[in-house]
């Protein structure tokens, strides 16, 4: 169903909003974590699950939830998981013990795999294919502004407020968020009524939930933690089986056919090489602003913003290049160009100035900008009307895959490359396992003993692990040119498309 005149922007304009509340919750809580740790006496596992339950609850209700709108209707999933999400921020800012705030991150996680992949499902209900594009990075923006976003207005609110504001903070954008989805976004759903696999969903919920915990635990304990890579490795098994599965069940979770188009398919796949990349250098910065320039979390998060202002550029021009050229060339030009971005990253060093800093990742935003709404709308594009809500969630369950595992094979570089540089002649055993532990400990360390030659050895050291990670990142978005060129297509497969549209209506 398509609305009239400039209400689906408004719309849009809305879920964006919850989006955003979204990207600021993922970010902001980290600011808090030493004030909570004091005040709800939060042991370290404890504040380790502050945001373990978030994710675990998150990948776990993903796919369902797409389910759930396919099936009940879109608008009305929409304005549960709004209102979950508004309930449960206020419930973890009058969280009075660990378990309580612990509790109310699991809700407001599963409000998130309500939100996420159903505001993405309304973009090929609600809009044209000459519009979406544009639609699509808009909602890509909102994704991406809360992740600086959080730092700065977090540590403005805890600077002046309690604890509990950076919880509240969400509420007026669900507000917003919900008054708009209420008036103004018609009801969509399937017109097919079909059993619920409940094999499947059990299935991909526990797969994304091992899969996720494993790579939590992997960058807590390393590689070698037998239980780390038992759960890591069973998840990934019962992923497999999920899809095994749903290729001999005759209502499935997911329908496989959609994998028939080569727009979807590579345009997901696509998606989760850039979110490799993308949470890679989201990983990397923060950590390289506050321990090798030496600024406060608020600060960092300013430094950050020439990456969401390389985007926000980037997906302009990428929307120009997709209505003159097809998806194909922008997505390559975005790939080339954040491979380009994080090469040149890879010669920062301790007294690098900002300036060169932000111009490299500013080159890495653009590309992104040129490349993630363009994918996105490839994959999307082969999405009909009747399965949006589960294709919807599907993307979003392989990029949280990809971004996940990102996180875990370029935090494990980074340390390899961290400590084999590092060198702790003279440390007690006590202090040279802080040091080994991670860069900001190190900083920590070196100041607590006021060594001068210890701190330009941790820098040093972070700055080599960081070269090699960027050089990772920079490989795989060269990969994704190699990708792109070889097996994308310049437009859209209609015919594929038309014939998943009979098969589902069929």
């Amino acid at each position: 169903m398509k609305l009239k005149g400039n209400h689906r922007w408004w719309v849009l304009g809305a879920l964006a909003i919850g989006i955003l509340a979204v990207g600021l919750d993922m970010t902001i809580l980290n600011l808090a974590l030493p004030i909570l740790a004091t005040d709800l006496h939060a042991t370290n596992g404890e504040l380790q699950w502050f945001a373990d339950a978030y994710n675990l609850v998150f990948a776990a209700a993903l796919l369902p939830a797409g389910l759930l709108g396919d099936r009940l209707g879109r608008k009305k999933m929409l304005i549960i998981g709004l209102t979950l999400f508004g309930v449960a921020s206020v419930g973890c800012a009058y969280a009075g013990s660990a378990w309580e705030l612990i509790a109310g991150r699991a809700f407001l996680g599963l409000g998130a795999a309500l939100l996420v992949p159903l505001s993405m499902s309304i973009i090929p209900v609600l809009f044209s294919e000459k519009e979406r594009p544009k639609a699509i990075g808009i909602w890509m923006m909102a994704n991406a502004f809360g992740i600086p976003l959080g730092p700065i207005v977090g540590g403005w609110l805890l600077n002046n407020y309690w604890w509990g504001s950076v919880f509240l903070i969400n509420i007026p954008l669900v507000v917003l968020a919900l008054f708009a989805v209420f008036i103004l976004l018609p009801e969509s759903r399937s017109e097919m009524s079909q059993r619920v696999d409940f094999i499947g969903v059990i299935a991909s919920s526990l797969g994304l939930v091992g899969v996720t915990y494993g790579v939590i635990e992997i960058g807590e304990k390393g590689w070698g933690d037998p239980v780390t890579l038992i759960t890591l490795i069973a998840g990934l098994l019962v992923l497999v089986g999920f899809v095994l599965w749903e290729r001999r069940v005759s209502h499935p979770l997911i329908d496989l056919s959609l994998f028939r188009s080569s727009s979807f398919t590579w345009g997901t796949i696509l998606a989760t090489v850039i979110s490799f990349a993308m949470f890679g250098v989201l990983f990397l910065m923060p950590q390289y602003f506050l321990a090798v320039g030496g600024v406060d979390v608020q600060r960092a998060g300013l430094q950050l913003l020439p990456l969401v202002g390389g985007l926000l550029v980037g997906s302009q021009i990428s929307d120009q290049l997709q209505s003159r050229f097809g998806a194909k060339i922008p997505i390559a030009l975005g790939f080339l160009v954040l491979a380009t971005g994080l090469i040149v990253g890879t010669n920062t060093g301790i007294d690098t100035g900002y300036g060169f800093t932000s111009v490299w990742i500013t080159i890495a935003g653009l590309g992104i900008g040129f490349a993630l709404p363009a994918v996105m709308d490839a994959a999307i594009s082969a999405l009909s009307a009747e399965r949006s809500g589960v294709g919807s969630a599907l993307i979003m369950a392989m990029r949280q895959v990809g971004g996940t595992m990102g996180v875990a094979i370029l935090g494990t570089l980074l340390s390899t490359g961290y400590r084999n540089k590092l060198d702790l002649h003279g440390l007690s055993g006590e202090a040279a396992e802080s040091v080994r532990r991670n860069v900001s400990a190190g900083v920590a360390v070196a100041r607590q003993i006021n060594s001068t030659t210890l701190i330009d050895s941790v820098r040093s050291s972070f700055i080599h692990g960081m070269e090699i990670t960027l050089w990772v990142c920079g490989g795989v978005a060269a990969l994704g040119v190699l990708i792109t060129l070889s097996f994308l297509q310049t437009r859209v497969d209609r015919n594929v498309k038309s014939e998943l549209e009979q098969t589902t209506v069929g």
